[in-house]
Order: structure tokens, then sequence, then C-alpha cells
């Protein structure tokens, strides 16, 4: 009997979403044009930046109020591709399961958003995206970004496109955490729910160090050519290898004893030093797959904004920062076997929004598969996403 790998359970359980169930459009916004009524958008930096364009897609139906919209913010790596799929021969969205009629997100209630965001390279404005004063790719003349400027543009993508001031939940995952996080701290009045899942108020100096291994890899690849290689045809080993490295970050030991254990690809020539055990097969395959639709420029410009990511920054204290959020509630989700966001860094911040007396619940999740847990443990995750939307 063939035994059922994860993504093949989840698939049978959680059927995909067809773009019709689920009313998926698909679009994008270009604004910051340096007028007096689309101003630049002030970075963080104090550089003064524009034009803007995020690629989004939406799900379900906005309603007359305007007041059933959820934003999804994605991960590192992520999109828009939130959910369904497009075609027969289409991805499926990245968190399917999560949304669709009748699962907790559901579509046939609420209105989801989700932008590419700033920085990406997936439709949205990023270091691939031509400067128009040069009409050559920005590449690495790009202005440092943050995750506080892409909340600033998600903003101005729900203000100036959807005429929608104010949404019944941010949700998101990883640096997509990071990013409801300063949210709800920017921004506490815009939301009547906030949703953190797998993230931190800050990254630790071990995901840290992960990050500046990723992005010296990049860069120190000749091919890269200090980020002004896209009118060249070859692919970028540097960036390759910066995803194996994350890849070992995303799961666990565990995990990667039940997915691989010593499993050695050729027995016959265990000897041969070119010869793979299948863990090394596995960060290959998702390393050269990766370098095939994503930016390097991006990868450099990502994982920096998520290293600066401080939601203390601006204020006295953790606690003096978090004491912002006015959400009616807010739901933590961590998980026991993520070590790039350790448990104890959601506890914090639940243990400080507690102190503070805010409407908060808190969940640790008993998980092997690491910090790709959010993408995976959908069983553990949609019971508590709905008892958090139907409780706001």
């Amino acid at each position: 009997m063939k035994e059922l790998n994860d993504k093949e359970q989840r698939e049978i359980k959680y059927p995909p979403n067809s773009a019709e169930s689920i009313n998926l459009k698909k679009g994008n916004y270009t604004f910051a044009k340096n007028t007096e009524s689309d101003p630049l958008l002030k970075l963080e930096s104090g550089a003064q930046f524009g034009p803007i364009t995020l690629d989004y897609e939406t799900y379900g139906n906005l309603n007359s109020k305007k007041d059933n919209a959820i934003l999804i913010c994605h991960a590192l790596t992520g999109n828009a591709h939130v959910a369904g799929k497009v075609d027969a021969n289409s991805e499926i969205g990245w968190w399917d399961p999560i949304i669709g009629p009748n699962r907790p997100l559901d579509t046939n209630k609420y209105f989801i958003i989700c932008s590419n965001i700033l920085g990406g390279c997936s439709g949205s404005t990023g270091p691939h995206s031509i400067n128009p004063k040069t009409k050559k790719p920005y590449g690495m003349k790009f202005p440092t970004i943050t995750i506080k400027d892409m909340v600033n543009a998600q903003k101005r993508l729900l203000e100036g496109f959807f005429n929608i001031s104010h949404l019944k939940a941010v949700i998101g995952g990883s640096i997509g955490g990071m990013q409801a996080l300063q949210w709800g701290v920017t921004y506490p009045k815009f939301m009547d729910g906030l949703s953190v899942i797998a993230s931190a108020s800050k990254l630790s100096p071990q995901a840290i160090a992960f990050n500046k291994i990723g992005r010296h890899a990049i860069m120190i690849d000749p091919k890269w050519n200090n980020g002004e290689y896209y009118d060249l045809p070859d692919d970028l080993d540097g960036l390759a290898l910066a995803r194996m490295v994350a890849h070992i970050t995303y799961l666990s030991d565990e995990a990667m004893q039940i997915k691989f254990g010593r499993k050695h690809s050729n027995i016959t020539e265990y000897f041969d030093f070119d010869e793979k055990f299948e863990v090394e097969n596995y960060l290959e395959h998702q390393g050269y797959k990766f370098i095939k639709r994503f930016d390097a420029n991006s990868y450099l410009y990502l994982s920096k904004a998520m290293d600066l990511f401080d939601i203390s920054r601006d204020f006295p204290s953790l606690k003096e920062g978090l004491s912002q959020i006015s959400a009616n509630k807010t739901l933590i989700i961590s998980f026991s076997s993520d070590w790039l966001f350790p448990a104890y860094h959601s506890k914090e911040v639940a243990d400080i929004l507690s102190d503070l007396k805010k409407d908060i619940t808190y969940y640790e999740l008993t998980s092997y598969h690491g910090h790709d847990s959010f993408l995976i443990e959908y069983d553990k995750i949609n019971p508590l996403v709905s008892d958090f939307l139907n409780k706001i």
C-alpha cells in the first residue's frame, strides 16, 4: 500500500479550491506617483520612494459596508497567490486549506486580500523593477525597506484602491506575522482582530546569522555581478545555496529524521563522493527550483528587512510598543519544534499583552515540522482561526 505524504493527505482532506468557488480575482495597483493627491511613500530610512505597484489577489466578495475584509500577509518568499487554482495546471495557493467556502477564512462571509509585498518579485515593485529614471532595473540601487514600509504600502493599497478604512482582521505567518504585528502597533484602530503565527517581535541573533549566510552566498557568486545580473543568462548558484540554508532552518531534526533519515540515493555507489544522501538531494532540488521563480536581489532586501524588524524600536520598551495594540482580540500561535522562530518569542509577546489586559489567546502547538508547521498543520490551526474570527 502506498503511504501518502503530508501534501497528499492535505489535498484529500482539503480539496483544492477552484478560482470560481472562491471568486479569485487578480490585479495590481500603482500609487506614490509623486503628485499632490498621490505623494511618494516616505520610507523609514527617510527616503521618498515611488511609483510603487503592488500585485494582489482577492477571494470572496466585499460587502456594501466594506467591513468584512481580511488582510493576509505572506512569508519571505511567498506571494499574493494564497488560495485556489487559477487553472488545472496552476499551483495551489500556499494557504489554500484555510481559505474557501466553509473553511476558517470563509469566502462566503469574508473578503480576503493578499498582496505581494513591497520589495517582492511576484508583480510588486522590487529591485528587479524598472527604475523610471534610468530605464534599467533598480538592482542594488533599490532603497532599503522595512516591515513598516511594507505595511504602509499595504495601507495605501487598501485605502487608495479598495476604499477600505477598516479590516475585520490582519493575519500572517513568519515574516507575515511580523507585518501583522506591525499593523497592530502602527495602525491599532484599523482592525478588529490580529493573528500572529510562527513569528516574533524581532529576530533572534541565530536567525540573523542564517540570513547573513544566505545573503553572503548570493553576493560572493561572481554571476551576481553586484546585483546587475538581469541581462546575464546564467542562474545564480549563490541564491540556490541561500535557499538550501534557509530550508534547513524551516525543518526540525525530527522532521529530517522522518522525511530522510540516512537514506542514500544509490547504495551501490555509496563511496562515490558525488553520490548523495536523500537530504542532500532534497536541498539541491529546493535550491535550484527556487532560482527559477525568485529574484536574488529581492531575497537580499527582504531578508534584511526581517533582520531590521524590532517592534520595540520606536518605544522605550517592548511592553510600551505592544501597549499600542487595541484590536478586540489577538491570536498568537507558535510551534514546539520551530527553532527559527522559537515558541518563547511568541510567548513573550503573549505574556506582555496579557499583563496589559489585552484580549489575547496563545497556543503553542505540538508539531515535528519545525517552522514549516504553519504551512502544514491545518488540522490544528484551522479550528483556532475559526474560533478567533467567530469571537471578534
